[in-house]
């Protein structure tokens, strides 16, 4: 599963660790992705989405319908 949010676009950032002599090696900042299934009252169906933990809450505020509808907008395939 790619590390990348439906709903906000996160995607991994890109950095260093830097060790206690400070040598830099490469490593990834993942989001926190998590797959949830959502009822989809308007279509009579469930969808299973890829969400950031923020974006999670954002559904409860904004609620799944409108939700998909951003998702719809960004160009995303529900």
């Amino acid at each position: 599963m790619s590390a990348h949010c439906q709903l906000t676009g996160a995607r991994p950032g890109f950095g260093n660790t830097i060790s206690h002599s400070h040598r830099r090696t490469s490593r990834r900042f993942d989001p926190n992705i998590q797959r949830k299934r959502y009822w989809l009252p308007s279509e009579g169906r469930h969808v299973r989405l890829t969400l950031s933990a923020r974006a999670i809450k954002t559904m409860d505020v904004i609620g799944v319908e409108a939700a998909v509808a951003r998702i719809r907008a960004r160009g995303g395939k529900v």
